[in-house]
């Protein structure tokens, strides 16, 4: 541990903006493990729900159960379910909108994943910069023979650019990773989304046709 903390401490004060990005990455990677699983986002319910309805009197029952959960699934096919009676375009862009924002939900915080991938190795660039200029100025003062003295600017040197590398490298890993998570995730919601849809204009379709052949 004390050999750590000595690691950190020749690092110099770059070495804190540094600690607390791979603090928030390796909190965002975490909370994005949890929550892109897939079990977590296309509830097994509701996909069952949007299966076995049959007519429009299965509605209130998949609305009912839309509502018993929470999450980006449930919020776009209770929308869905709510706007059955609308024409089938205006049906089409309620799922839109609110997909959307939903979309928005499943990505919160890859931006800031995004972020620290791209300023950790930048900050790491700016403490080799800064621990060089040390050994510069070192070496303006006692000459080049002091080898013990230029020690520690190439320490700071070195370790900011290891520690913005060590958590770059991960951010970038984690951020595609999630990324393509979340899309694989929205292309499913889209698939049940559109195949409610269809059914859900089929029932109004039907309707139609029974309210005409009693009025014959």
């Amino acid at each position: 541990m004390e050999h750590v903390l000595e690691f950190f401490r020749k690092g110099g004060i770059i070495i804190y903006p540094l600690l607390l990005c791979s603090i928030i990455a390796l909190a965002i990677v975490i909370e994005k493990w949890l929550s892109l699983r897939r079990k977590k986002v296309i509830i097994p319910e509701i996909v069952s729900v949007i299966d076995n309805i049959k007519g429009p009197g299965d509605i209130g029952l998949a609305l009912s159960i839309c509502e018993k959960h929470k999450g980006p699934f449930a919020n776009i096919i209770r929308v869905g379910l709510e706007s059955r009676d609308l024409p089938k375009e205006e049906i089409k862009e309620a799922l839109n909108d609110q997909g959307r924002q939903e979309v928005h939900s499943l990505e919160k915080g890859l931006i800031i994943l995004e972020t620290i991938a791209g300023i950790a190795p930048l900050l790491g660039l700016l403490g080799t910069v800064i621990g060089i200029l040390k050994v510069f100025n070192v070496i303006s003062v006692v000459g080049v023979g002091q080898a013990t003295a230029m020690a520690g600017g190439i320490s700071e040197a070195l370790i900011t650019t290891i520690v913005g590398l060590s958590i770059g490298i991960p951010a970038v890993v984690g951020l595609n990773f999630f990324t393509n998570k979340a899309e694989t995730l929205v292309l499913k919601i889209e698939k049940y989304s559109s195949a409610l849809l269809k059914k859900v204009t089929a029932f109004q379709v039907s309707e139609k046709k029974e309210s005409k052949s009693n009025a014959i």
